[in-house]
């Protein structure tokens, strides 16, 4: 009885801190990354992962006027990864730990789908009772056999590896210097391939236009792509999808309309413009079909 008032009384609070939040936002101008930003941006990922004419037009179409206005890259990329999951993909991999979260794994069918997650080191929320596995490794060195997943998904991870991720809790030995690119990242892609199936799937995403070295993470330009295509076409075949963020807007793109963006680096303030991008300016989407 205690047990059920008390959640009650939870949910209570936590719906009044959110119509809250949601308050600020919007009183505050819906600034990036001000009060109720996550939360709004949040709310916006989760109606449409599960919107069929969003998922249709991200395959093959233009986006809505106005789409996702304020709101940094995620809200492309988990619907755009969303529209490329099958329902063959059966045993898939999240390479980053970018599935963590509750209003995403409402975009996946569970019940039918075993995922693992795999990210350097645990996080607070977990979802076992999802029958979700957790795993704890180096991307450039995973701890499965060949050929395990039919789908292997890494969305907005890679361009962290030789990266100081110490903004995340741990650190790792760097071999890149500062302002210089690192292309690491390739060991990881070797590694996505490896334990791959044959027929399957490959999934990544990343930030794109010049190559900027933020600390935490660096964003492609088209010779970290190239290298990445020159690995991935020896297996199988490839098709890349950009989006852009312009006109308060994000809309799908070309490489060479992309190719010179810059990022917004919230912790820092570098690049940040008064067109109110959150964070990446362009995106790669790279969806990879193994031999």
């Amino acid at each position: 009885m205690l047990g059920r008032i008390y959640k009650k009384y939870t949910t209570y609070r936590q719906n009044r801190r959110e119509q809250r939040d949601i308050k600020a936002y919007f009183k505050g101008g819906s600034k990036p990354w001000s009060q109720g930003y996550l939360l709004n941006r949040n709310t916006f990922i989760k109606e449409q992962i599960v919107c069929p004419e969003t998922l249709e037009v991200l395959q093959s179409g233009k986006l809505p006027v106005g789409y996702g206005s304020g709101f940094d890259e995620r809200v492309v990329e988990y619907p755009w990864v969303i529209s490329q999951i099958e329902k063959t993909d059966k045993v898939i991999l999240d390479a980053g730990s970018t599935f963590n979260y509750d209003f995403v794994l409402k975009g996946l069918d569970l019940e039918v789908k075993e995922l693992s997650i795999l990210t350097y080191a645990p996080e607070s929320q977990n979802y076992n009772e999802k029958r979700i596995s957790y795993l704890y490794a180096d991307l450039r060195d995973m701890p499965f056999r060949d050929g395990h997943f039919d789908l292997v998904i890494s969305m907005s991870t890679i361009e962290h590896i030789d990266m100081d991720n110490s903004i995340y809790g741990y650190d790792l030995p760097q071999s890149v210097k500062a302002g210089e690119k690192s292309i690491e990242y390739l060991k990881a892609i070797s590694e996505m391939l490896r334990v791959l199936k044959s027929k399957g799937k490959l999934l990544i995403t990343v930030p794109f236009g010049i190559h900027e070295h933020h600390g935490f993470f660096q964003q492609f330009d088209i010779d970290m792509i190239t290298k990445a295509k020159d690995l991935l076409e020896a297996s199988g075949r490839f098709e890349i999808t950009y989006f852009r963020y312009i006109n308060a807007q994000w809309e799908i793109s070309t490489c060479e309309d992309c190719n010179e963006s810059i990022s917004y680096n919230p912790h820092t303030g570098a690049g940040k413009g008064d067109d109110g991008a959150a964070h990446s300016r362009s995106i790669a989407c790279i969806s990879f079909y193994k031999n």
